[in-house]
C-alpha cells in the first residue's frame, strides 16, 4: 500500500517516533512524505521515503495530486490544530481530497495507530480494488 506522511512542524518529532515504533509495519508499504517531514523521518526510523517539495512548497500540492489519482491508499497527517499556518488552505486540501477520495486518513496519533494496525491485520485490502 501507499501510504502518505505529513507532519506540521510541532508535529515532526511525534511523527519520527510512531515511525520508529512502527517501522515494522511501515517497512512493508510505499512510503510518501512531504520533505522535511521524509527527510527526518529517514534520519531516524531507517525507511525509504519518496520525497515531495517541503509542504510550504507544494508538497501538499504534489500529495493530493496523487491522492486525486488514487495512488495513495492511506495517510497519516499529525497537524497541529492551535498553530495556524500561513499555507492552511493547503493543509484543508489534503483533508478535503481525503474525503472526496475515501482515504483513510489519520490526523493524530490515536487515529494513526489505529489505521496502521488496521493496515497489518489487512482490514485495508478493500484499497485494492479501487486500483
Amino acid at each position: 500500500m501507499n501510504i502518505g506522511l505529513v507532519a506540521h512542524d510541532s508535529k515532526k518529532k511525534l511523527m519520527q517516533n510512531f515511525c520508529i515504533a512502527y517501522r515494522g509495519i511501515l517497512a512493508k508499504n510505499e512510503l510518501f512524505a512531504t520533505g522535511t517531514t521524509g527527510r527526518l523521518i529517514e534520519e531516524v526510523a531507517n525507511l525509504q521515503i519518496h520525497k515531495y517539495l517541503a509542504g510550504h512548497l507544494g508538497g501538499s500540492q504534489q500529495l493530493g495530486a496523487q491522492i486525486e489519482h488514487n495512488e495513495i491508499d492511506l495517510v497519516i497527517f499529525l497537524r497541529d490544530p492551535l498553530q495556524p499556518k500561513s499555507h492552511e488552505p493547503d493543509v484543508n486540501s489534503i483533508v478535503k481530497v481525503c474525503d472526496e477520495h475515501n482515504i483513510p486518513l489519520a490526523t493524530n496519533l490515536a487515529t494513526a495507530e489505529l489505521l496502521i494496525r488496521s493496515l497489518d491485520r489487512g482490514d485495508l485490502d478493500w484499497r485494492e480494488m479501487y486500483k
